[in-house]
């Protein structure tokens, strides 16, 4: 019963296919640049290709573009191809300035060649991994699953790799030491029960298991280190799936303290990689925003001013990365500016905004001046909706993990403001709602899911709604 087909993804061949396939993309989309522009192939040209493909094989390795990737998601290694070729162009920029020989590269030749490199290796993996989940829909390039466990975690990992068949998984059976009594019911579909836990490893040291999931409770840590022990007399890759789910994790990773192995319970999603990007998202889109806007600023600004008696400007504090106050700047739209201890929050047709206030508050012109937090780093383009203070400290004793929204920096637009949880919370199911589909970000950011919910502020009809 060993695995179907001839890939598999720690595959050593395969392994050496990607790199020797990305490399042959940045040669290649190099030389049509080259060509189409008009110049002759030279050896500044071969040059740059092979510091390209040098400098761009370490950063892609350091990324993880070329570690095992069965059962992640596609989205993340796009993004990662994405920021491995920022970075190789940085450093080929860098070297070209230090050789003083920046002048003899064509700048159209270079913008075509990384636009069309990066798009092309994204494409090839893209079609790789669509090309092996269909062949594992079909049965082919799977590997054989045994299930440590006859409990609801057990019963989950089954579940998950019987309908997902692009994992190209399948389960041969659950193991199970305990009495029928003490052990939840496994549905047949799932996998059928074949023994105790001794048959597990002895099918284990026949080479019949691929990968083996322990599923028992963490209280079993006796009969854990027992089985571990055992399978370490075997090649079988043995994953530990523990259950977690009881401490609403919020970005679980596995990390070490020293030598001490420890997992993250409440943590940002904004680490290394993902923090990078994250940064770069806001510097690159909020600069090209504040560009864009900053003429359309100098009207609001003089409708403000001659609309009402105040100020152009209201500043506020407010809750930001890790629960430190910022102040927050808006173009003023009401006739009072609440920031003490008990803030009112505006409701229909209320009588404190001002008419030009009411337009810029349904349109969220008034917003447009928190870019600058964008771009200095106190903000973020998407993130939770930062509150004041007084309501932070209002909702953070009346909704369990309220605060953890604050593991992120705030945000002018968010997850909660695109499907229309905007506005005034009257109720506190309203604000529990908002606080929902902002730690339901955190948990599954993406950097296309930040694109998303640019366009929906802008072109989604649920972002007006409640807006006033």
């Amino acid at each position: 019963m060993g695995s179907q087909g001839l890939v598999k993804p720690h595959s050593p061949a395969l392994n050496l296919v990607m790199r020797l396939v990305d490399a042959g993309l940045i040669a290649l989309t190099h030389f049509i640049a080259v060509r189409a522009m008009g110049e002759t192939w030279r050896d500044m040209h071969t040059t740059a290709t092979v510091l390209a493909v040098t400098i761009q094989h370490f950063v892609a390795q350091w990324l993880g573009l070329y570690s095992a990737w069965r059962g992640r998601k596609i989205t993340p290694e796009t993004a990662r191809v994405f920021l491995s070729w920022v970075i190789t162009s940085g450093v080929l920029l860098m070297f070209a300035f230090v050789s003083k020989r920046s002048a003899d590269y064509s700048r159209a030749i270079t913008i075509l060649w990384g636009g069309s490199a990066v798009t092309a290796i994204a494409i090839w993996r893209a079609g790789l991994r669509l090309f092996l989940r269909e062949m594992r829909k079909r049965g082919r390039n799977t590997r054989t699953v045994a299930i440590a466990g006859l409990t609801e975690l057990g019963e989950r990992v089954g579940r998950t790799i019987g309908t997902e068949p692009e994992l190209g998984m399948r389960v041969v059976g659950y193991y199970d030491d305990r009495v029928p009594q003490r052990c939840h019911p496994i549905p047949e579909e799932l996998g059928p029960y074949e023994g105790q836990l001794d048959v597990l490893v002895e099918r284990a040291r026949k080479g019949e298991v691929d990968i083996i999931y322990i599923a028992l409770p963490l209280r079993a840590e006796p009969r854990i280190n027992e089985l571990v022990r055992k399978l370490a007399d075997t090649t079988a890759s043995v994953y530990m799936a523990a259950d977690f789910d009881a401490f609403d994790l919020l970005r679980a990773r596995w990390g070490s303290l020293g030598d001490v192995p420890v997992v993250s319970i409440h943590e940002t999603p904004f680490y290394g990689v993902d923090g990078w990007l994250k940064r770069a998202e806001d510097i690159v889109v909020g600069s090209m925003i504040l560009g864009l806007i900053s003429l359309p600023m100098l009207f609001i600004a003089l409708g403000v001013k001659l609309s009402s008696r105040g100020p152009v400007f209201f500043r506020q504090r407010r809750y930001g990365l890790n629960g430190e106050v910022i102040h927050v700047l808006k173009f003023r739209s009401m006739k009072v500016m609440e920031d003490g201890a008990k803030v009112t929050q505006a409701t229909k047709n209320d009588d404190r905004i001002t008419p030009f206030g009411r337009f810029i508050r349904r349109t969220s012109l008034d917003e447009l001046p928190q870019f600058i937090h964008v771009v200095t780093g106190q903000m973020s383009i998407v993130g939770p909706r930062p509150h004041a203070v007084a309501h932070n400290e209002e909702y953070r004793k009346r909704i369990q993990g309220y605060m953890l929204r604050h593991k992120v920096k705030p945000g002018i637009t968010g997850w909660a403001q695109v499907n229309g949880w905007r506005g005034e919370t009257d109720t506190l199911e309203k604000m529990e709602k908002r606080i929902e589909h902002d730690l339901e970000y955190i948990r599954n950011w993406a950097l296309l899911w930040d694109i998303k919910i640019i366009f929906l502020t802008v072109f989604g009809s649920k972002v007006r709604r409640n807006a006033y």
